[in-house]
């Protein structure tokens, strides 16, 4: 299959899902920027990739960067959203401040990129938007109420915006993954069981991604749900 070169901006891809995509789309010849609160993270440096310092949580800075990258990349033709925190509790147990950074990082942020880069995405003969959403888009989950609303927001948000640019060359696809083997548990009480099955790994994500870039331009994937063959929660010893 012929790939058609593309110039992608992922999001968070300095670990995890973010790392595995950029990876996976330099290797098939894309050229990529990759977005990070931390560049110090990308120790060699690569052909036909560029990284960007920006911190998603900073929402007043984030309009000043946006234009920034846009001058300095004015090819960008796809975007993929992988830029995510994870942080699980009963609602009263976060702090208001806790609330709005959760939000921030995993809904506003991305907001405020799209609104910006999609005008000049429009223009493009044609482009992607690609959301990495989350099982927890689906089903709201005991202790789980501000991050599934955070990734239902992001849903909620790629529905109506696909139905937005109906009549243009931009398609918008959502991912939703199921539990993945990265470091987003390290700091968290659970994690995925041992067994291999228990988990998908970042490189899944990432051939999700490269499969929706490379899909026939006349046709739009909506959503793509990936789950580990057998879903096995493993809560941590205190």
């Amino acid at each position: 299959m012929h790939i058609i070169k593309r110039t992608v901006l992922v999001t968070g891809a300095s670990s995890g899902i973010g790392r595995a995509v950029a990876q996976k789309l330099l290797q098939q010849g894309h050229t990529v920027i990759g977005v990070s609160r931390d560049c110090d993270k990308f120790t060699r440096q690569m052909e036909h990739f560029s990284s960007v310092e920006m911190d998603l949580s900073q929402l007043d800075e984030l309009p000043q960067k946006i234009r920034q990258l846009q001058q300095r990349f004015p090819d960008i033709d796809a975007v993929v959203f992988s830029a995510g925190i994870g942080q699980f509790g009963s609602v009263e147990e976060f702090s208001y401040p806790q609330i709005e950074a959760l939000m921030t990082i995993n809904y506003t942020s991305q907001v405020f990129l799209t609104k910006a880069l999609l005008p000049a995405l429009k223009r493009k003969a044609n482009s992607d938007l690609i959301f990495i959403g989350s099982e927890a888009a689906l089903k709201g989950s005991r202790k789980g109420a501000i991050y599934c609303a955070s990734k239902f927001a992001v849903r909620g948000f790629t529905q109506a915006l696909r139905e937005e640019c109906g009549k243009s060359n931009v398609r918008v696809c959502l991912i939703n993954p199921g539990m993945v083997k990265t470091a987003f548990f390290d700091e968290l009480a659970f994690e995925p069981g041992d067994h291999e099955s228990n988990a998908i790994l970042p490189e899944d994500v990432a051939a999700a991604v490269s499969y929706v870039l490379g899909s026939g331009i006349q046709m739009v994937i909506d959503e793509i749900n990936l789950s580990p063959l057998n879903k096995v929660v493993k809560f941590k010893k205190i």
